[in-house]
């Protein structure tokens, strides 16, 4: 079987040697494994499926969560592979859609991508099941985990999906996922024993390090300050929206040429901020979490963290779009310990009580079939955060289901006041996962061995330090002396 993957490795793609774990994956799936892939973005997570769907009868579905990724994938898999790529979207008109489901019927296609919220649709889910899909897979698998760093509540809806086209074969593929966000992921997508396959999460290359301050007004001069004279281009992460609109216009009062990013500017608006950043045109970028997925931007040269992260995964995920072209690169922490109690309470925003969960059970129980969750929301007079919390605790506890459409039905043998007990334990039971992932991410910021190891660990890699590239391990070592090119330290000869 390796002779036949290397050929069609060439033939579709020119490769003529495959990277660590590409094969592996393949072969899993051509024997009928599901798999889980954690891999660095680059790492050529792409070829895995384009390689597996072309020795399998049947048609290979991708999930991507973005539009414009999705777009890029198709381009590519046009160029390189003589193989038919459709795309199923909202950016798409309805007719163009149906256009997509005909061709399938036909047979024509061999990839289609799709975003997750197209499983809503009960036409796409028939149309899928009609054409027969052989290889499903899900990019950016972390965002089914809600321990993950990017958490979308459509990703909940894969695991019912994949069950309604009949089990076809499934790979999931993420860069960054700790041992809790990989098993959630393979419970939550129904993997029967996958092989799970991780490569590379160290990036040597990243230099680590943590700036601790008693006030914000040090804090915001000292970042500054740090952004002016840096080595670019940069990402700063923020927490809020407002600050990233204040921080960026701070940096431009300095001469440095940057622009901000976050959910609430208009979808055309962010699509022309990215290009611009990734086109070279501005130095800096001040964003939001809402930044960063599907970017792949080589020569960035630092990022920083202004606020803290809720999570050690975030921060690395993040800190991680840096120096991706192998590159010096730094990554710095600005922290403040009150910053933790900040993020303690954004945790808290979606805590709902017993009644509050019942009340959702209630009213799903008292319709006689499948509810959408806009009826639901009507009548509960939730936020949407809100109810999104209370269908999936109570479909933990196996009181409510929910359909491939989006739709939810109740268990009818639930017992709804024990059912929504059960579920407000269970919340109580992650907001204290939260609550220690919090304080994992305030151990990072007062660490004082190697920074590197902690962070490795973390992840299950069993690296030992000291990395000589992070500050605490500089303090320990004389041998290493500032290097001025990015304002960090290098080893002296």
């Amino acid at each position: 079987m390796k002779n036949q993957i290397l050929e069609v490795a060439h033939r579709e793609l020119g490769f003529d040697t495959l990277r660590p774990g590409q094969e592996t994956a393949v072969r899993a799936l051509l024997e009928g494994r599901n798999c889980l892939t954690i891999m660095p973005t680059g790492a050529g997570k792409s070829a895995i499926y384009q390689i597996a769907g072309s020795m399998m009868k049947g048609l290979t579905l991708i999930v991507s969560p973005l539009i414009a990724l999705q777009k890029d994938q198709v381009e590519a898999i046009r160029e390189q592979m003589d193989e038919a790529a459709l795309v199923i979207n909202s950016a798409q008109r309805a007719s163009e859609n149906r256009e997509v489901f005909e061709k399938l019927q036909e047979g024509a296609g061999k990839f289609v991508f799709l975003a997750p919220e197209q499983f809503h649709k009960r036409e796409t889910v028939e149309a899928l099941q009609s054409a027969g899909v052989s290889l499903f897979v899900v990019d950016e698998a972390h965002c089914i985990s809600e321990w993950g760093h990017d958490f979308r509540p459509d990703y909940l809806r894969l695991g019912p999906v994949i069950e309604a086209l009949g089990h076809p074969v499934t790979l999931a593929m993420t860069a960054t996922a700790s041992p809790e966000v990989r098993d959630e992921i393979v419970r939550r997508l129904g993997l029967r024993d996958p092989e799970i396959i991780v490569q590379g999460f160290d990036r040597p290359n990243i230099h680590l390090r943590v700036d601790r301050f008693e006030n914000e007004d040090d804090k915001l001069q000292a970042l500054v300050h740090r952004v002016r004279w840096a080595h670019k281009p940069g990402i700063v992460y923020v927490g809020t929206r407002r600050n990233a609109e204040e921080i960026m216009r701070l940096l431009k009062d300095e001469g440095v040429d940057s622009l901000f990013y976050h959910a609430g500017l208009k979808a055309s608006e962010r699509t022309a901020i990215q290009e611009q950043f990734m086109a070279g045109q501005d130095d800096v970028i001040v964003a939001t979490n809402a930044f960063g997925m599907g970017i792949d931007k080589s020569d960035v040269r630092f990022v920083y963290h202004y606020d803290v992260t809720d999570s050690i995964d975030s921060y690395y995920q993040e800190i991680g779009r840096a120096g991706r072209d192998g590159e010096k690169s730094e990554a710095i922490l600005f922290f403040r310990p009150q910053d933790i109690g900040a993020q303690k309470f954004k945790a808290g925003e979606t805590r709902l009580e017993p009644e509050n969960i019942e009340h959702v059970a209630e009213i799903v129980a008292g319709h006689d079939g499948p509810v959408g969750a806009e009826e639901i929301a009507e009548q509960s007079n939730l936020s949407e955060r809100k109810l999104t919390a209370a269908i999936h605790r109570l479909e933990d506890v196996g009181a409510l289901e929910v359909l491939p459409s989006g739709e939810v039905c109740i268990d009818e043998a639930a017992r709804l006041s024990e059912a929504a007990q059960a579920a407000a334990e269970e919340q109580e039971r992650r907001r204290e996962m939260k609550r220690q992932r919090l304080l994992q991410m305030e151990e990072y910021a007062g660490l004082n061995s190697c920074r590197r190891e902690y962070l490795l660990r973390y992840f299950g890699d069993q690296f030992s330090g000291p990395c000589n590239n992070c500050d605490n391990c500089e303090k320990r070592n004389p041998d290493i002396a500032v290097d001025p090119s990015i304002g960090t330290r290098r080893e002296v000869a």
